[in-house]
């Protein structure tokens, strides 16, 4: 079968290491399944995995792909969910210490088949496209955990999203407008932030500008670099929810005492459950949302989709079309 997979790794040439050839079809353990993929789209943690962060050398060859949704072995519209829980674990699988993502462990979604646990699979509601399902299991499951299962926001609250252009915050954006939230975004391109308005959002400043008032949760993808500003863009009570930190997680000051003071609540947030996955397609069908699609391209062209993200010129998702 066609797959996109790392062969090697290299931290400042990534792209060194990724190989679109053919694969062996893959085995089935007792309690996985087959997924015929039609479709995969493209995550940070892939570029990731081919720098070496994340996925160890003895790993490899690995299959990458956290994304993607087709054909279950009888015959139904699945989207697959990422998170791979242990044998024997229970309960919330992202709370699992010994969870892992496709791609970690296991063989990913960059390929014309993937295995995975029976229970991951979610049925693709009508009217979402094979396009879009391929968007929702990394960076849409994750923010829709952060905005409605952890920030505490309901319509009319607003919320400030740190950066404008990545996969995470267009979702938070498409998510937050359809569900009746103020959104505001920051942005140290005024382009992204215009593109982010067009999507959604209420208004865009500059990155570390001033708000025009306190706000009542902040999603931190960015981390050190934002860190301050995101603390005091709150409100007392107020909310800040972290699920990444692509600038460091070391910032300047770590801001304690208006934390304490102003009683804010810090949550670490990591992607989302199968039921939260499960929501999402429903929500995203219901409220007529379409996931911003950078480009989409065939499987075996998925180079091109890798160097796009790797020069930092993605907005929204690449989708592969296997």
């Amino acid at each position: 079968m066609l797959a996109a997979f790392a062969r090697s790794q290299s931290a400042d040439d990534p792209l060194s290491g990724l190989e679109v050839a053919e694969r062996p079809d893959p085995l089935v353990p007792d309690g996985w399944t087959t997924v015929r993929l039609r479709t995969a789209a493209l995550n940070h943690h892939d570029v990731w995995s081919l720098r070496g962060v994340g996925l160890p050398a003895d790993r490899l060859p690995m299959i990458l792909g956290c994304d993607g949704a087709g054909v279950s072995a009888d015959g139904d519209d699945v989207i697959v969910h990422a998170v791979v829980a242990s044998p024997g674990w229970s309960g919330d699988e992202t709370l699992d210490p010994r969870r892992s993502l496709l791609s970690e462990v296991h063989d990913g979604t960059l390929a014309e088949v993937v295995t995975v646990p029976t229970a991951n699979l979610v049925r693709k509601p009508e009217g979402l496209s094979w396009e879009h399902a391929a968007c929702l299991p990394t960076a849409w499951l994750t923010a829709y955990r952060m905005l409605f299962s952890n920030a505490g926001v309901r319509p009319g609250s607003t919320v400030l999203v740190q950066g404008a252009a990545g996969g995470v915050a267009t979702a938070l954006v498409q998510l937050g407008s359809a569900a009746g939230i103020r959104m505001w975004v920051t942005s140290r391109d005024p382009a992204r932030g215009e593109q982010a308005v067009a999507l959604g959002a209420d208004r865009a400043f500059g990155s570390g500008e001033r708000m025009p008032e306190r706000v009542d949760a902040v999603m931190e993808t960015v981390g050190a670099a934002t860190w301050s500003h995101s603390i005091n863009s709150l409100r007392p009570g107020g909310s800040i929810v972290i699920s990444g930190a692509t600038s460091g997680d070391a910032p300047a000051k770590a801001e304690l005492t208006k934390i304490y003071f102003k009683q804010l609540r810090v949550i670490g947030s990591t992607m989302g459950s199968r039921d939260e996955l499960e929501s999402l397609a429903r929500f995203v069908v219901g409220a007529g949302i379409e996931p911003l699609v950078d480009s989409t391209m065939p499987l075996a062209d998925a180079r091109e989709g890798f160097a796009r993200m790797v020069e930092g010129q993605v907005t929204g998702k690449v989708v592969f079309t296997v």
